[in-house]
């Protein structure tokens, strides 16, 4: 039989202060990252930093690595003397203050970039990846990514690496890429990643407090290292420079994937091969629109993301249930496809529309399922709650899509509304008579957005006309061009 799995394809747009790299999937969007030279993103950087505040009720320490905001550290994050892999252990934490101390020098990973108002997050449990492997320098076993079914193949890197280990006080993760390579491949990985272990403990010790140590890879180096799988066909760099490090990179590290790299030349942008310009733009909508008529809604909040599907003008062809399962079939499709596109990560919860079929509920859960399998990013989805919804978290390490292309709206404040002109004018009288009652003046002046003028000129001339009457004062109106709709003065002549 042929092979039906999906076909991948990674394009690399290179601009002098932003790199941008998209992973498609059948000629549709499915990921995007994002770097700019001005503010690259902190995961996996190691820092030597200084414990500056420890908090016993929060279970938790600042620790300042020479950020603008301190970074929190949680007690669960903290390296100890038990396994770095086993989170399952029924040892109860130990106390912060038994763990680090205030003024303390510790080296620490960055697990999480900072959000919003918050630090970044850290831990103690230092990784290093490489192509294959991800080093465990706290850990003492072997963990294999889910994500290799094979149970032979499973076997034969425990084992392999499991004796590989003797010779190595450390633990270590297979990551998915290294299904069927070879055990020369995989020690010459593990030979990389110990060298490298030992050069971030030497620069730990020789630098700064609150510096950096070790950094991570640039994008175009780790698309190569991190998304670069067996489904992958070609990768496109529209850049020369770029195109000949990537090259360089996979030649000495991942010879594999050397062939795989392509020099985009066209005068066409790379971004509008398959619309992807257009899907990122897309991915910026509340509303997306399904080809059923039905619409999904999205609304990112400071505690979590919450998505709503709806019918729309789709009428179906049989009957109402039927309109509803196909709507909602549809929606678990787009909904997994735009998380990833939209890196929506934390706590989300889906009002699918209310299904009186049992087997349609579990089609419609099967087929969100199905289509996060090839997700890179930690989820877990819960069974669909009493209230008919369904509750699932979604590891978050870095900034949305939205977080990192936009920004609050500077005329409602990020609240998405702005007070009607009818609500103005209420505001306006009610301004009107409290500095009458406050003030002596002869006439009054009021400056507003011009619909809001119309409005008292039109519809509220009554009212103005009574308000006239009522403090004995003649009210004038004059429209201004650079008024928000909600913005108004009231002044006194």
């Amino acid at each position: 039989m042929p092979d039906e799995s999906p076909k991948e394809e990674i394009l690399v747009n290179v601009t002098p202060s932003e790199v941008r790299a998209a992973l498609l999937e059948n000629g549709v969007l499915q990921e995007v990252y994002i770097e700019r030279a001005a503010r690259r993103g902190l995961v996996s950087n190691i820092y030597k930093g200084r414990v500056s505040r420890v908090l016993p009720g929060m279970q938790a320490a600042f620790v300042d690595i020479g950020l603008e905001r301190t970074a929190f550290l949680h007690a669960s994050d903290i390296a100890r003397s038990r396994r770095a892999d086993d989170e399952d252990n029924d040892i109860p934490l130990p106390d912060i203050r038994e763990l680090v101390r205030e003024g303390e020098e510790i080296p620490v990973q960055v697990v999480k970039d900072p959000l919003g108002n918050k630090g970044a997050r850290l831990t103690t449990f230092i990784t290093l990846p490489s192509r294959y492997l991800v080093l465990l320098p706290a850990g003492d076993s072997v963990g294999i990514s889910a994500r290799i079914e094979d149970e032979e193949e499973r076997e034969r890197l425990r084992q392999f690496l499991g004796e590989l280990l003797v010779d190595f006080p450390c633990g270590v993760i297979v990551r998915t890429a290294a299904e069927g390579a070879s055990d020369d491949a995989l020690r010459a990985d593990m030979q990389f990643l110990w060298k490298l272990w030992t050069v971030v403990q030497e620069q730990c010790r020789k630098g700064k407090v609150k510096t950096l140590v070790h950094e991570d890879l640039p994008l175009p180096a780790r698309v190569l290292r991190d998304l670069v799988t067996s489904d992958v066909g070609r990768i496109r760099v529209d850049s020369e420079q770029d195109f000949n490090a990537m090259k360089s990179f996979a030649a000495t590290f991942l010879p594999e994937v050397e062939p795989m790299l392509e020099l985009y030349t066209r005068r066409r942008p790379i971004f509008d091969l398959h619309g992807t310009e257009d899907e990122i733009k897309k991915a910026l909508d509340r509303s997306i629109p399904l080809k059923s008529g039905g619409y999904v809604i999205f609304d990112q909040t400071e505690a979590m993301t919450t998505v709503d599907v709806n019918t729309g003008g789709y009428v179906g062809h049989r009957n109402l249930e039927e309109t509803i399962y196909r709507t909602n079939l549809e929606a678990a499709v787009t909904i997994a496809r735009q998380l990833r596109v939209r890196n929506l990560g934390g706590i989300i919860i889906i009002d699918f529309i209310d299904m009186e079929e049992e087997g349609h509920r579990q089609r419609v859960m099967q087929a969100l399922q199905q289509s996060l399998v090839r997700d890179h990013a930690r989820h877990q989805i819960t069974a669909v709650s009493p209230l008919g919804l369904v509750e699932m978290t979604r590891k978050r390490t870095r900034e949305s899509l939205q977080h990192i292309l936009c920004e609050d709206c500077p005329n409602c404040d990020g609240r998405g509304f702005i007070m009607t002109a009818e609500t103005v004018c209420f505001e306006v009288f009610r301004e009107i008579i409290r500095q009458h009652r406050q003030f002596t003046f002869d006439e009054i002046l009021v400056l507003a957005h011009q619909e809001v003028i119309e409005l008292l000129l039109d519809g509220q001339s009554n009212a103005l006309a009574e308000l006239e009457e009522q403090i004995g004062k003649t009210i004038r109106l004059q429209p201004e061009s650079l008024y928000l709709q909600d913005q108004f003065d009231v002044v006194l002549i």
